[in-house]
This record gives structure tokens, sequence and C-alpha cells, in this order.
């Protein structure tokens, strides 16, 4: 085993030097998964994965070694498990914190229908911190069933995690020696028929309380929810761990197994830098010098306008859900430390903080990835909105996204905010506008939301002085065919397919409140008009468009442009817009297919 764990690095580490994937969290779950594989009966016994890019091992050993290659590219395997792809893949698992809730229902399941199968959630690489989790375990402690939970503890999310709970893992100090001892006293005593299962909460507590002495600790979280707790072991013993699972698994009731783990181990560049290897690109695997080369992207200009928004004005604060990096809000923590606030994978909780940071007088600048902020839906509602708090929602990686795929493109927020009453959408098209957006957000009245893209940012050049003190749109482009209405980044592709013809374009900027002056003035002057945005039609740009016209009276021809009703798979940001006609060559179609 240990020489197949050793195989099985190399061959993750070689494979993702070429096609770039999230090589440190995998590096670091690769005993644990060769373990898991070797004691459990997959796929009759089923896995599930929390935070799927632990789980490259897993895909590896489960008949996919030969197409690894293909992993996150266009019509090849996923990013994540998905049981779409492979009967092992035991429920999807692209976003965090859901592991505990899913193998909790399946494990019911089964003894509902008479099963005896083993379910295993595997969760870590933060999703500890996740809401969820706990309402996962909180009802875990209190149904009949033999849930196993194995908690990859590496003290990481994509940055370090802080946090009571993290610190609280990190504070167990549990001797392995009387683990073991405790584990064959138990099962000598089983053999010998002093004790049963029906006896285990008794004997479950009178460990707890020996442990408790030797080690001069609490009674942990785990085993006060009736848990049973087992760890902490090193998750990169490969022998023990079969040791381990083999004793544990038969046990019935739920049980947590704590895992201590390396996020990158076996590499030294990812062991070093966990935050920077997490998904560093191309790199030398000899060197570990990483090869891609460094553009500006939309997250710079964000980062470095929080920067100075916060040098400005000592009541603007960033909060962030173990985003840090990826959002650029490390380049405000470095200079400003105790002005930002790094949550854990907790959205909802990052979204009602800044409300209550916001209701005494902060200006909180709250940045959630767009497919993520899904799950504060109801926090923006109620917390937010509602009482007309002056938050600002900085919605990164809105639109396609690119390899991580359908769970993580960013195609419903325009659709799922513009109901909201009370809240300011814009969405800039260039990265200068994401500036005057947000010095516009920092001094408005009321919730202000501002989704941009991933990737590279197109600069334009405004005059210093522009200001957005009326929310309209711009002219970019005269014309007397028709109009063509876009918002977002996705108007630097409409400006490409628009030249040399007769179509006049508007960049809206704002979809609350929609310039109706512009509206007005498209709505009568032209009989053919086309809305584009990167989002699905169905509630967006295109949806409130029509709506304006109907409600006027307007007789004008709308071609809605976007994502029709579907889930996008994964595959390069230019291959997906060119497949869902979205390139500059697609949308010239369009155009030419409307008119």
């Amino acid at each position: 085993m240990p020489e197949v764990c050793e195989e099985l690095r190399d061959f993750i580490i070689n494979s993702l030097s070429h096609n770039p994937g999230h090589l440190a969290s995998s590096l670091g779950t690769v005993e644990m998964t060769v373990a898991l594989h070797y004691v459990f009966d997959t796929p009759n016994d089923r896995i599930l994965w929390d935070v799927g890019h632990q789980a490259y091992a897993h895909k590896i050993l489960t008949g996919r070694r030969e197409r690894f290659a293909t992993n996150r590219q266009f019509k090849g395997l996923a990013p994540f498990p998905t049981p779409a792809e492979s009967e092992y893949d035991a429920f999807v698992a692209g976003h965090a914190s859901n592991s505990i809730s899913a193998a909790l229902g399946e494990n019911i399941a089964d003894l509902l229908q008479g099963e005896d199968k083993q379910v295993v959630a595997v969760i870590g690489d933060g999703a500890m911190t996740g809401g969820l989790a706990f309402e996962g375990l909180n009802n875990t402690s209190m149904t009949n069933n033999n849930l196993l939970i194995v908690l990859n503890d590496n003290n990481m999310a994509i940055d370090p995690i802080h946090g009571g709970f993290t610190q609280y893992l990190l504070d167990i100090t549990t001797s392995s020696g009387y683990n073991k001892a405790r584990w064959k006293l138990y099962n000598a005593a089983k053999r010998m028929h002093l004790i049963d299962e029906s006896k285990k909460g008794s004997v479950q507590r009178f460990n707890n309380s020996i442990k408790a002495m030797l080690t001069r600790q609490p009674k942990n979280i785990f085993s006060a929810m009736n848990i049973r707790y087992f760890g902490p072991a090193d998750g990169h013993n490969v022998k023990d761990l079969v040791r381990i699972l083999n004793e544990i698994k038969d046990y019935k009731g739920p049980r947590v197994l704590h895992l201590v783990t390396v996020k990158g181990k076996g590499y030294a560049p990812a062991e070093h830098d966990q935050t920077i290897w997490h998904a560093p690109g191309e790199f030398n695997v000899e060197s570990g010098e990483r090869t891609g080369k460094h553009v500006q992207l939309w997250q710079d200009v964000f980062g470095q306008t929080l920067l100075e928004l916060v040098r400005e004005d000592k009541r603007v604060v960033g909060i962030s859900p173990a985003m840090l990096g990826g959002c650029g809000m490390n380049i405000v923590q470095k200079e400003f430390p105790e002005r930002v606030f790094d949550v854990g994978i907790a959205e909802g909780h990052a979204v009602t903080f800044s409300a209550g940071l916001a209701k005494e007088g902060m200006i909180p600048f709250c940045n959630v990835y767009s497919s993520f902020l899904q799950r504060a839906y109801d926090n923006i509602i109620h917390d937010v909105a509602l009482q007309r708090l002056h938050v600002v929602l900085c919605i990164d990686r809105a639109g396609i996204v690119g390899a991580d795929g359908a769970t993580h493109h960013g195609l419903l927020d325009l659709a799922y905010l513009r109901p909201i009453p009370n809240l300011t959408i814009g969405a800039p098209m260039t990265g200068e506008e994401l500036r005057l957006m947000m010095q516009y957000a920092m001094n408005a009245e009321g919730p202000v939301a501002i989704r941009y893209p991933r990737g590279e940012v197109k600069e334009d050049k405004f005059e210093k002085s522009e200001k957005f003190e009326e929310l309209g749109a711009r002219c970019l482009k005269d014309g007397k065919k028709g109009a063509v209405l876009s918002i977002g980044a996705i108007g630097n592709t409409v400006a490409k397919a628009l030249e040399g013809t007769e179509l006049a374009h508007y960049d809206m900027r704002w979809l609350k409140p929609i310039d109706t002056d512009t509206l007005d003035y498209v709505g009568q002057h032209f009989e053919q008009v086309f809305t584009v945005e990167d989002g699905v039609i169905t509630g967006g740009l295109g949806s409130a468009v029509v709506e304006y016209f109907a409600d006027k009276g307007y007789t004008c021809k709308v071609k809605r442009i976007g994502v029709d009703d579907q889930f996008v798979e994964h595959g390069s940001t230019k291959e997906l817009y060119h497949m869902l006609e979205l390139d500059e060559e697609g949308l010239r179609i369009q155009f030419e297919r409307g008119l």
C-alpha cells in the first residue's frame, strides 16, 4: 500500500503539472483514499466526498486513470465527483459542507430498506466551518444510523482556516497508545461477551471520562453529541489507517474518525505554500516553478480598489468566506489586518455578519463567489435588503468560470437577485467600471450588489472625473438597424461582434434600477432589440427589458441572448462560450439570424 500511495502521488503531480487542477488538496488525501478503498467494498459501500477537489486519488483508483489526462477538460472527466460519471461517485461534491447531511440520508435509506451497506462521509479542507456540516452533525447525533464521518483535518481551506472550531481541533490531544489499548480492550471484552452494542452508550461515557482525566481535556464536541470519536490519527500512515478502519467499521451508531493531514503532502513546494498550490496552474515538476503568465485579473482590480477605499474611510471593512486570496482581499489584509475578516466557508454567516456591521455604521464589502452566494440567499433578503442596510456585495466569478463546471458557473445571480426589493445591482464591463461602481457603492444608501467575472480584465479610458451619480447606461455605438443592450463584461465581446454592423450598442451597467430613459429611447426608435447577458435568460436583463416594453406598450421585437434553461458543463471559457454561441462568432450569427 505505501508503494501504491507513492505511485498515486507521483501520477497526480505529473498529470497536473501540464493539465492544471486542484493539486494540494488531493496530495493530502492519498493515504486516506487508499485505505478507504482497501477496507470498504465500494461501490456497494459508498464514500461521499466533501469539497470534491480532495478526490483525485479516488477517481484514479476507480477506473479513471487512463482518462485522467482529460480531467476538467471539455467533454473530459468532470472536475468533481458526480454519479453521472461513475457508480463509485456516491454524490455530487462541487461545493462544501454537504457530505454529512447527504451521507446520513443515504445511510438511513439503506436501514429503512433493510440494506447492510457502509456509508462514509469524508469532510475537511475547510468544510467543517460550514453551517450545514453542523446541522448534519446535529441530526446524526439524534437519529438511528451507522454513519462513519472521516474528518480530514489539514487546518486549511484555500487559505489557512481561522476560528474557534479549528483551534478546538488543534487542541485535541489524545494519546495514540491510549486509543490502541482502548480498542483492544473493547474488542476483547466484546469477544468475552462482557459488553455488547446495546451497552455501548455506558461504555462510551466511561471511556470519555477516562480520556478526559488522562488528557486533562473536556469531553469533546462529538462525544458530547453521542457520536463516537476516534483520533486524532496520522492521516498519512496508510497501514495504521487500514487497521483503524477495520476495527471501527462494523461498530453500530455514528462515528467520527479524526485524521490529521498535510495539504500538499509529498511535494515540497505545495507543502511550503499551500495557498498558492491549491490550484497552481501549469508548473515544472523538478523545479517547482509555476509557468503560467500573470495578467491583470478582475480580483486584482477589486483588491486594489478596496485597499484605496479602506485607506479613505475608516468605516470600510472587508469580509470573505475563506476566499481572501482568490478574491484579492489579501491585498488589503496585508496593510489592514484588523479591517479584514475571513469567516471560513460560511457564506450565510458572511452576509449576516456584514449586516450587523452595517447596522452599527460600518461599510462592509462582502466578497462571495457567485455560485457560493446562492447559499446565502435568505440572508440577503431577510438580514440585508429588508432593513435597507448598507452592505456592498461584491460577486466574483460571475458568468462562465471554465473548468470547475456546473457547480461553479455564476449564471443565476442576475436572475435570483433582481426580484429582491431595495437592492441595487450593477455589472461592470471593464476594470475601470468596477472601480467606479465600488466608489459609488461606498457612498450609496442601502445594499448594492456588483457582479463581475473571473479572468483577465479589460481596462477602459474613463475620464477620472466620471462618477456614477446617476445610475445610467452608456451608448458605445450608434446604429439604425437595431439596438443591442448588454450588461457586464460580455459587452466587450458584443462590441467586437458589432464591428461593421448598423446595430447600436448600449452598455446598461445597472440591472436595477434599470435605466428607463435609455429603454424608452430604444423602445421608441428601434424595431429590433437584442439583449445579451452571460447568465440565464430567465429572469435576467432580457426579462427586465421585455417586461418594461410590455408595460409601456412598445411593440419592438426583442431577442434575448444568454444561457438557456440548462446547467453548463465544464471546459475552457473559450470552448464553453463558443458552445453557447456567446463568443464573437456566435453573437454575430445570432444578430444576423435575429434580423
